[in-house]
C-alpha cells in the first residue's frame, strides 16, 4: 500500500487533533457550563461539530486514498471560514465581556478547534480549486443561524437561563433594536451587526482564497 505524503500525514494528525479537541471540548461545553443540550443552540457548537465531522469524513478520505471533488474543498473552505468567524467573534467580542472566558472548554472549541482547522486548511487546500466565486457561500452557514436564532427568539426559547437570544448582536429587544445606534453597548442594532459580520466573513474568505492559491503557485 502506497504511503500517505507527509503533507498528508500532516493533515492527518491536524484532522485529529479538531475532532478530539471538538469532542472534549463540546462535552464541557454541555456539562461543565450546565447547559445541557442548550450547548447545541449556539452558532459555537453547531460550527464545531460541522468542522468536526467534515475532518472526520476528511481523514477516513485520505486513509482510503479515495478520490475528492473539488465539491469537497468547498465544503470545508465553508467549514473553515464557520469556524474562524467562531474564533474571531469569542476572542475579539465575547471574552471581553466575560469573566470565566478562558476555560478549558472554551481554549479547545475558541482556540484549538479553530487554529487546527485553518492550518488543515492550507495543508489541504492547495488540492482543490477555489475561485473568487466561491466566496460568498461563506455567509451560508452564519445565515442559516441567523434565521435559527431569530425564529427561537420570536418563540421565545431559552440559549441561556433567561436569555431568549444566544449573542448580544442577535438581541433583538436591545436598545438598539433591528436599526437603530445607541451610545452603549451594544451600540448598534442587529442588522448591522449582522452585515457587518457578513463582510467581514467574506472578506476573510477572499484573504484565504488568496492564500490557497498562491501557495499553489509556489
Amino acid at each position: 500500500m502506497k504511503r500517505l505524503s507527509k503533507r498528508h500525514t500532516v493533515s492527518l494528525i491536524l484532522k485529529g487533533i479538531v475532532v478530539l479537541a471538538a469532542v472534549i471540548g463540546v462535552y464541557l461545553s454541555a456539562v461543565a457550563d450546565q447547559v445541557g443540550a442548550r450547548a447545541f443552540m449556539f452558532f459555537t457548537i453547531q460550527s464545531i461539530i460541522l468542522i468536526a465531522l467534515i475532518c472526520a469524513i476528511g481523514a477516513v478520505r485520505l486513509l482510503r486514498k479515495s478520490a475528492v471533488g473539488n465539491g469537497w474543498f468547498v465544503i470545508k473552505y465553508v467549514g473553515t471560514v464557520a469556524i474562524t468567524l467562531t474564533a474571531g467573534v469569542f476572542v475579539f467580542m465575547l471574552a471581553p465581556t466575560r469573566d470565566d472566558a478562558w476555560n478549558l472548554q472554551n481554549i479547545l472549541t475558541h482556540v484549538i478547534v479553530p487554529v487546527a482547522s485553518i492550518a488543515d486548511f492550507f495543508v489541504t487546500g492547495i488540492d482543490g480549486e477555489l475561485r473568487m466565486k466561491h466566496v460568498p457561500f461563506v455567509v451560508l452557514p452564519p445565515l442559516a443561524y441567523v434565521i435559527f436564532a431569530s425564529v427561537g427568539y420570536c418563540q421565545g426559547w431559552e440559549f441561556y437561563k433567561g436569555s431568549r437570544y444566544p449573542y448580544f448582536f442577535l438581541n433583538w429587544g436591545s436598545p438598539a433594536g433591528a436599526f437603530g445606534f445607541i451610545k452603549e453597548f451594544p451600540f448598534m442594532g442587529c442588522v448591522w451587526w449582522i452585515l457587518l459580520l457578513a463582510v467581514l466573513l467574506m472578506a476573510v474568505g477572499a484573504v484565504y482564497v488568496l492564500i490557497v492559491n498562491r501557495m499553489k503557485r509556489e
